[in-house]
Order: structure tokens, then sequence, then C-alpha cells
């Protein structure tokens, strides 16, 4: 008999994910969440998923063999929670899952950061598809090169989107713990997640576990020029490094191992052609359409962790000039007119910054505007509202959306930011103000980690209604 899997909180990015794994495997897999939205829906139910919005007990009838608890939104006092404790069903974490049911006997490519990662992750696992490795990976994206966030592959190769958060409410080591990488990338380290972390230096104490687990005949791939990162590396590292970026002036990790990975445009002048060098040996130019310095030091990134793989770079190289992006990063969603509507990500000052950056470098003088929702938990509670008076300098003006997450006055943000900048309550009256701008050639850019209302469909209605 087919033996069941139940995933509470089925409708998240690793989750859901998870759970096409699982099914893939050859389990029968159901699920529910609180609201299940596109692309991840569309995904379970093209896997024969059984999704249910809400929780009800008669979902777990017959008792399935195995239920498998999210993190996001399930605290003690979920009926769901409650209801698999009380009735003794057997339980575990979506990461620990994960760690002991499909990473056993893989040669397991991490790619752990702040920022960057659903993108490198997604590099890394065309660079190796390209190379005929057929690698298995768990992306928290959707990455436009496959027609799913997650596969099992047929080589010993597996990509791992490596998140920080915490594991589970019964679990509160970060996730990454579970996955014992023979590659680690780390992109980069800022202050993040401030509904668990209090500190930086809480998070680098998780990034420093997750180096402990890293053998030493694996290795680590991280920038040059990080001092957070660098910081986490001196508490402790058993593995050779490989560095991204630029020159660095200060003295090198002793277990450096004198490969760095730069391009001939580290001033970020030529973001969607550049060369790729491993110290001073030129392996071709990469020529796409992604925008931003930081996509560039995701590309070097994914290709150092597919070389250690046994990927060439020059064939690495080559799998990037055809690599098409990851939905919801920058996605052109609409061309109305002289008008250009993107769908972004986006929910941290610093990738606010850097892809509006990257945008401006693009268009010159063509006006931009930024619409952000400040939604994730960090961003809701205010921790880094410093920082979002200035991450948006790269736009001509800004319109905030004040959801109902917000714990704090948004309008001192909206009084002190760097450009023209207005604050919306209600997502009609965003919308309405967005379509009456006067006609020219401009760029709205919708950043936010959730569905916004459903603004990315009545934006676009409203202007084509004119």
């Amino acid at each position: 008999m087919t033996r069941h899997i139940y995933f509470l909180g089925i409708g998240g990015t690793l989750m859901g994910s998870l759970a096409q794994l699982a099914r893939e495997s050859g389990f029968r897999v159901s699920g529910s969440d609180k609201a299940l939205y596109p692309p991840m829906s569309d995904q379970l139910e093209s896997a024969d998923i059984e999704l249910y919005e809400g929780f009800e007990p008669g979902q777990l009838k017959p008792e399935p063999d195995l239920v498998v608890i999210g993190n996001a939104g399930l605290p003690r006092g979920h009926p769901g929670v409650e209801y698999v404790l009380n009735s003794g069903l057997p339980y575990t974490s979506g990461a620990q899952w994960l760690g002991e049911s499909v990473l056993p006997g893989r040669w397991v490519l991490a790619i752990s950061g702040t920022h960057g990662k659903t993108t490198t992750a997604s590099m890394l696992a065309w660079i190796l598809e390209y190379a005929n490795l057929e690698p298995g990976y768990l992306i928290g994206g959707v990455p436009k090169n496959f027609s799913s966030s997650a596969r099992l592959g047929h080589s010993p190769f597996f990509v791992v989107e490596a998140d920080e958060y915490d594991t589970s409410y019964f679990d509160r080591r970060s996730k990454f713990v579970h996955y014992r990488p023979r590659t680690l990338v780390i992109n980069n380290l800022e202050y993040d997640h401030a509904d668990i972390f209090p500190d930086l230096a809480s998070i680098q104490t998780q990034f420093h576990h997750l180096l402990r687990t890293v053998p030493g005949s694996g290795l680590i791939v991280a920038p040059t020029d990080d001092e957070h990162v660098n910081e986490v590396l001196n508490q402790g590292c058993w593995t050779p490094i490989e560095r991204i970026g630029p020159r660095s002036a200060k003295q090198p990790h002793e277990r450096d191992n004198g490969n760095r990975w730069h391009t001939d445009t580290e001033h970020g002048d030529h973001e969607s052609n550049f060369e790729v060098l491993l110290n001073e040996s030129g392996f071709g130019r990469i020529d796409w359409p992604l925008l931003g310095e930081h996509n560039v030091r995701n590309a070097l990134a994914a290709i150092a962790a597919a070389r250690h793989a046994g990927v060439p770079a020059s064939t690495a190289v080559e799998a990037l000039s055809e690599f098409k992006g990851v939905t919801r990063r920058m996605d052109l969603i609409a061309e109305i007119g002289g008008t250009f509507v993107y769908d972004d990500f986006a929910h941290h000052p610093t990738a606010i910054r850097t892809t509006l950056q990257g945008l401006r470098r693009k268009v010159g003088n063509e006006e931009i505007i930024a619409v952000v929702e400040p939604r994730s938990h960090t961003m809701s509670l205010g921790t880094l509202r410093s920082e979002l008076t200035t991450c948006c300098s790269a736009a001509d003006a800004v319109y905030w959306f004040r959801g109902d997450n917000i714990k704090w006055d948004l309008s001192e943000v909206v009084q002190r930011c760097v450009v023209p900048s207005f604050q919306f309550d209600a997502l009609d009256r965003l919308v309405d103000a967005l379509a009456a701008l006067p006609p020219r050639k401009r760029h709205i850019v919708l950043m936010s980690n959730g569905s916004f209302g459903g603004i990315y469909e009545k934006l676009p209605q409203r202007l084509r209604a004119g």
C-alpha cells in the first residue's frame, strides 16, 4: 500500500516543493494551508496532490503515515498542530524530512545568505542540467528554465536553497543545519528575520553551525568584501574557501584556496554582458537579460559551485547565457502603451536598492515608480525602517502600501524618504493613483513577498481600461 504523507502548511515555497519531492518519490501526498495561490498551487495540482484550504480533522482520516509540519503561521495553538499532538500522530519538520529522506548519499550543493538564494540556486541547477548532470533540486521559487521548483533528479547532485529561518515551532535551529552540504555558497549576510533573531550575531551563530557541517574535502564559496560573512568564517572554518568579488585588501583567511572569481565589470557598468574571470584567466562572456550587479555576483557563485561539482567554467558560462531567470524576480508582467509593469519579490531594503539600481542603469532617465508593500516579518515590525528612507533612491517616486500587518507608523518613512513618497492604506486607491499618472514612458515595479492583494492582476486591468 502506498504510504501517505500529509503536509501541514503545504502552500509555502519550501513545503510545496517538499510535497512535490514526496509525490515524485511515490508517496500519496495531501496537505492544507490557510491560503493557496499560484504559482505553487498550480504546481501542486499538476503533481496530483490533494489540497485543502483551511484545516479540518477529517483531512487526516484515515491517519497518514507521517505529518510534515511547516513553520510559517503554525505555532502551538494552531488547530492542525494541536490535533496532530493530541492524536499522537508521527510528525517531523520539512527541513528534517528533506535531510533524512532525500539528501542522504547525495552531493548537496547549498545556497545560503540573506539575498539571492533563489536566483543563485536556480542558476546552479540550470548549469548542472545544461552539463547533462540531471541534478535534483529544491528551490524557493519557480526557475523559468524548469517546469517546477523541485525534483529528485537522476544523479548524485542535489541543489538546495538553504534558508536560515528557523525549522519549526519545535525546532528553533535554522533549516540549513539539516542539509549537510558538500558545496556551500554564502552569498552575503545582513540582519533579517527580526521576528526570530534579536540581532545579527544570533544569525551569525547559526551560519557558524552550518560551517561545522561542511566536510574538509568540500568547498565554501564566499564574497571577498562582506565583513559579516568573514566574521562567521573567523569563528571557525575547516573547509577550503573560494572567493567572489573584488580584491580584498585585508588579510585572507587561512583556509582561502587562492581562487577569486570576478568580472571585467566590477563597477557594474555592463551587467547584462560581462566576462567571467578566475584570477587572471577568462572563461567567456555571459550575455543575458538579468539586471543588477547582485545578479553578476550570483552568477559567479553558481559558476564556482558548479566547477566544484566538475562542470568546466566555460560550460557554465554557456549555460548562464541561456538562463531565463526566476518567476517574481523583475518579471515583466505587462506592457501597456508606454508603461512597463514588473513583479519583484524584493522584501529587504538591500534587495529593493540593488534591484532598482539595476533597472536605473538599464533605462537611463526613464521614469521609475517603486510600489512597495513592507510585508515580511522584518519589514512589518519596522526593524529596518531607517533604511527604507533611502533604499528607493534610484526611483523617481515611491508608493508605499500599508497593509494590515504593519505594526508601526509608515508615515515617518514617507516624510523622510529621499524621493517623492506617498502612502496608501487601500489597494483600490493605490491602483487608481497609478492608473491616473499622466501618459509617458515609465516603469512600475511592484515589490512584495506576498500576493499584494491581487495588484498584479488589478493594475494591468486598470491600465488597459484607461
